[in-house]
Parts: structure tokens; C-alpha cells; sequence
């Protein structure tokens, strides 16, 4: 087969074969003729979760349909849309989601298989919006389940362990317009502050002092713009981009001009290059009660972080009750790091970062770099055992493991 990467370039897909099928008839065939299989989304996966030495499978060749059900305030998706095309065909038709995540170009089921977030101290990482799934089980069987439903709560964040799923259904809510503003070196002591000052909020920072090198805040568009001394930060006077460095038109619409939800709570345009582009990534769910003493602990590692990350960001997520949610139970700060492409100056300082959080019972972004065992991670989550058992009776051969996920989940 040709050779496959993820967006990053950092994983080469191991798998034995790459297939495109066109129905959901056809797909149901090849995970039942197949002892290991994997669906592919959109790559944004930093590690190694979605390789396999089976059969790769990319769901982008399915039917594309999408349905609005105004009544019940949902709609019915296909797995492998992208949320930028997504988010573009519900505002067009007057709704929106409620959250996004920072790339509008993640597909919808890889987004929501890993707990990947936005950012609201009120609002849930993009799976609290799902009601429903359809998926390919291990026998070829489909299967459709839905809130109210026992396995529901196991089923949403899978890391595609369970199945290969087709077709999601999602909340939805009417359409909203949004403002950014950008604000510079914010003190460490107004953190709580701004991270609940607006609807979605980040703040990035380069570990080289401790103030927030930039704020962005992301609010409804009929709130008050923040005075000009807000929180001891300066407005900025021009666009920003994250990273130092970077093109600011690949960023989204700042100054406080109003616009569509879509085109302001992502921090990227879905027609360029997101982040940086040539990087790594880690990211640390901790709960939102022990954000100062984690980031105090962090300080003492800056030092070794300031060298080979690009930023860092901080955000803020809503607790749910998904079982492998990195929110699960718990009101959470994520603390997000963009790498330099070099694994071999980076994974040394995972480690030390890693060792610093240790006390805080961090929970790992799922496709991201971490080096946390499944010994760590396991008793962060109390419905572990029971995802486990989940696994081992929806997938009883393994046939959507892998080999990071034999770690976590061994038969």
C-alpha cells in the first residue's frame, strides 16, 4: 500500500491495507471479514491510538447526508464531516452548535471518539452534544444507540475501541453571533478571572514569565466589550496568531468585529493551515480546584518547557458523565502544549511535565502525546472497570485494538 501519515507526519499508519468504502453495506463486510480494523478521520492525532497492522479504513467515500431535525433540535450527521463544512451548513439554515473545538477541520467522529474540547467554563467538550450514534460492530452487525440507552455513557468517547461509527446525531441551538477580543499579559493572579469572564475563553502563554501572553476572549456578541484596563491587560491593536511567528490571516476574525459563531469560537480559518503545522502536541485535563497548585508545579519545569514549545494554552471545560470523557465528573483546566516536530528534544520534557502534574491526577488528551501508563491514568477515572468491560463484550477478539490500546485496555 502507499505510504499514509497523519497531519502531523510524526505517525506512519503500520496498516496492511487502506480501504475507501462507498456504503455502509460495504463497510459492515469488511470489519466482519477482517480480524483488525481501524477507522481513519482526519488525522489529527498526535500518537499512535488509530494505527493498526490490520485494514485502515477512511469513511469519507460514504453518503454524505446531512438532516436537520428542527422538531427534536438535532442533526443527523456522517462520521467523517468535517465541523467547518458542518458548522457552515447548520448556520446557513439558522442553528449552530453550541461548542468548536479551536481547528474547525477535525471530522466529527475522531473529535468525539477522543473527548476533544472547545473552551466555556459553562459549556461540554464537542461529545456532550451527542444523542446518538450508529456503528459498525465487530461481527458487522449495526447498531444504533442513543442517550437514555445503558452503554450510552460508554459509548460516546471510545477511542474507537467499540466499533466503527457511521452516523451521529447532534444537539443543536439557534444561531449566535460572537466577538473576539485579544489581550496581552494578563497576571497569573487574574487567571480564574478571565477564564470566566466570556462564553469561551483562552489564554496562551509561552512558560517564559507567568503572565498570559495573550487572552483570547470569545464572547456573545450582545455583551459589553471589555474596558480598556481589563484585568491589568492591554487591548491588542492588530490580529494575533497563537503561535509567534505565524501568518495572522489563518487566524479568525478579532478587534471585536461580530460574526457568526463558526467564524469566531475556532481559533483557525477552515480554509488554512491550523496551529503551526510542522508540530507536536500534549495536553493535561486536571480539575478546575487544582489549577494554581498544577501550575505552580509546572513552573518549576518551565525552563525546560520554554525551549521547545511554540505556546501553550489554557483552557476551561464543563464536567460531564461520559465515561472516558477527560472531563468526567469533574469541572476541568486544560493545559494544552504545542511542541517543536522533534520527538527526541520533546519527550524528555512530556516526561518532566508529566511528573510535575502527577499529583494533580492529570488526565491525558487521548490523541495527543503522553507517556502516562495505564496504571496512572486508570484511577482517574471511576467507570474505568466498567468501560473495560464495555470493550470486552462489544469487541470480545480485539478486533478494534490496537497497539497503544492494548496498553490501556489488555485482553
Amino acid at each position: 500500500m502507499s505510504t499514509h501519515r497523519n497531519w502531523a507526519g510524526n505517525v506512519e499508519y503500520a496498516a496492511r491495507a487502506y480501504y475507501r468504502p462507498s456504503s455502509v453495506d460495504e463497510l459492515r463486510e469488511l470489519v466482519a471479514g477482517s480480524d483488525r480494523i481501524r477507522a481513519v478521520g482526519s488525522g489529527h492525532s498526535f500518537n499512535r491510538l488509530g494505527d493498526t497492522t490490520g485494514d485502515l479504513v477512511t469513511l469519507t467515500g460514504l453518503p454524505a447526508t446531512v438532516q436537520l431535525d428542527e422538531h427534536r433540535r438535532v442533526v443527523h450527521v456522517p462520521a467523517a464531516l468535517r465541523y467547518g463544512d458542518l458548522a457552515t451548513w447548520l448556520h446557513e439554515r439558522g442553528y449552530a452548535l453550541a461548542n468548536l473545538a479551536s481547528l474547525p477541520h477535525i471530522s466529527v467522529a475522531g473529535a468525539v471518539a477522543t473527548g476533544t474540547h472547545g473552551s466555556g467554563e459553562t459549556i461540554g467538550n464537542l461529545a456532550t452534544a451527542v444523542a446518538g450514534l450508529e456503528l459498525v460492530t465487530a461481527d458487522g452487525g449495526l447498531r444504533t444507540v442513543g442517550r437514555g440507552d445503558a452503554d450510552f455513557p460508554g459509548m460516546v468517547v471510545s477511542l474507537g475501541v467499540l466499533g466503527i461509527v457511521t452516523r451521529l446525531t447532534l444537539d443543536v441551538v439557534p444561531t449566535f453571533d460572537v466577538r473576539q477580543y485579544v489581550r496581552l499579559d494578563l497576571p497569573r493572579a487574574a487567571l480564574d478571572a478571565a477564564l470566566a469572564s466570556a462564553y469561551s475563553v483562552s489564554v496562551f502563554t509561552d512558560w517564559r514569565s507567568t503572565l498570559g501572553t495573550q487572552v483570547w476572549r470569545k464572547q456573545l456578541a450582545n455583551q459589553p466589550a471589555p474596558p480598556a484596563d481589563w484585568l491589568g491587560t492591554t487591548a491588542a491593536d492588530r490580529p494575533w496568531h497563537p503561535v509567534p511567528g505565524m501568518p495572522v490571516v489563518n487566524c479568525t476574525e478579532q478587534l471585536g468585529m461580530a460574526g457568526p459563531w463558526h467564524e469566531r469560537l475556532p481559533h483557525f480559518r477552515l480554509g488554512f493551515t491550523p496551529s503551526n503545522g510542522d508540530e507536536l502536541q500534549s495536553e493535561y485535563h486536571l480539575s478546575r480546584a487544582v489549577a494554581a497548585d498544577a501550575l505552580a508545579a509546572l513552573d518549576e519545569v518551565a525552563h525546560l518547557i520554554a525551549p521547545v514549545a511554540l505556546t501553550s494554552e489554557l483552557r476551561t471545560i464543563a464536567a460531564d458523565e461520559l465515561w472516558l470523557s477527560p472531563q468526567h465528573g469533574r469541572d476541568s483546566l486544560a493545559i494544552h502544549l504545542t511542541w517543536i516536530a522533534d520527538p527526541t528534544k520533546v519527550l524528555p520534557v512530556v516526561v518532566e511535565v508529566e511528573r510535575a502534574l502527577a499529583p494533580f491526577a492529570p488526565r491525558p488528551h487521548w490523541g495527543k502525546v503522553f507517556t502516562i501508563t495505564r496504571a496512572e491514568i486508570a484511577p482517574t477515572y471511576p467507570r474505568w472497570p466498567d468501560f473495560a468491560a464495555l470493550v470486552a463484550r462489544l469487541d470480545p477478539t480485539a478486533k478494534f485494538h490496537t497497539e497503544e490500546l492494548e496498553r490501556l485496555f489488555p485482553r
